[in-house]
């Protein structure tokens, strides 16, 4: 499998009581389709999955299955701090015929380098799909480096990363050392500069609210290959992706969903929405966006 284009990582709308409102879940993924992006990712932090139990997470990816069927492919995450629990998840994704599944670092465990490559090859074993890694140390406190890539990238299946480390010399050795291991985009405020290296896909939460905006950059930089155009989408972007990483990340996207006609529903805990002062300042990030790629797209911008 080539990841190629933008992988949308799905909310997970929540009812008034708290449980996941299928029909409105459903929507979404309709929503996602429709707006041609390339894939969709369940069970990723953007759906809230550290608050759903593991029998929800395993119904959630199944529902998803459902209804994409075979339209769009079907990534699974199997993050979770307990190797065995990512194994579940894994041969749960291999049971609904997904895809491929996204594989993290356990969090909190802190492993070495080899340790973390055996809970990889461990999760790699029980589904055998496709595996996109996800590197994240912010999140799970260690960093994929060379020993682990030496020893996963012998695997067939491991064919991209998520590469959210914030980290540009960490790009260049991805680029420059595993270049089998193909890059994907997953710190926002870079998609520009992981285009400019090589990545051929961005997985991106903002694209559950902003599909086309997101789609755009990535056709000016990968299919185009117009990086003059990319940099003025960039620039357009700067105060999402600014907005977004003030602390409410899914907070955002969810309030995002609902400016855009979807039905978000409700946080799980700990978790609380964004306040009035907030929603305005989206709200006024995502008009101002909005309107500015669509004059780049039409050609009426080269500044």
């Amino acid at each position: 499998m080539k990841f190629e284009g933008i992988y949308t990582p799905a909310i997970t709308p929540h009812g008034p009581d708290g449980t996941i409102d299928r029909t409105a879940f459903a929507e979404v993924l309709e929503s996602l389709i429709a707006a041609k992006v390339h894939g969709i990712i369940i069970g990723g932090s953007t759906g809230e999955y550290y608050a759903h139990t593991p029998q929800e997470r395993v119904d959630l990816a199944s529902y998803a299955k459902e209804v994409v069927g075979t339209r769009l492919p079907l990534i699974i995450s199997t993050g979770a701090i307990r190797t065995e629990d990512s194994v579940a998840y894994a041969k749960a994704a291999r049971e609904i015929k997904a895809d491929a599944i996204l594989v993290t670092s356990p969090p909190y465990a802190l492993p070495t380098e080899r340790e973390n490559a055996i809970h990889a090859l461990t999760i790699d074993r029980a589904a055998d799909l496709p595996i996109m890694l996800y590197n994240y140390p912010g999140r799970m406190g260690v960093s994929m480096g060379e020993e682990y890539f030496a020893r996963v990238g012998r695997s067939k299946n491991v064919v991209a990363i998520k590469e959210s480390s914030g980290d540009l010399s960490q790009v260049h050795m991805l680029a420059r050392r595993f270049p089998n291991i193909a890059l994907s985009c997953g710190w926002d405020d870079q998609a520009l500069e992981l285009f400019a290296w090589g990545a051929r896909s961005w997985v991106c939460a903002g694209s559950n609210f902003l599909p086309a905006e997101h789609i755009a950059l990535y056709e000016a930089c990968v299919l185009e290959k117009n990086f003059d155009k990319g940099r003025r989408i960039m620039m357009a972007m700067m105060p999402l992706m600014n907005f977004l990483d003030g602390g409410k990340f899914v907070q955002s996207i969810k309030y995002g969903c609902e400016l855009a006609g979807l039905k978000a529903g409700g946080l799980r805990a700990p978790l609380r929405p964004l306040n009035e002062d907030d929603k305005r300042g989206l709200r006024t990030v995502v008009t101002t966006l909005k309107r500015t790629v669509a004059q780049i797209a039409s050609g009426a911008n080269h500044a």
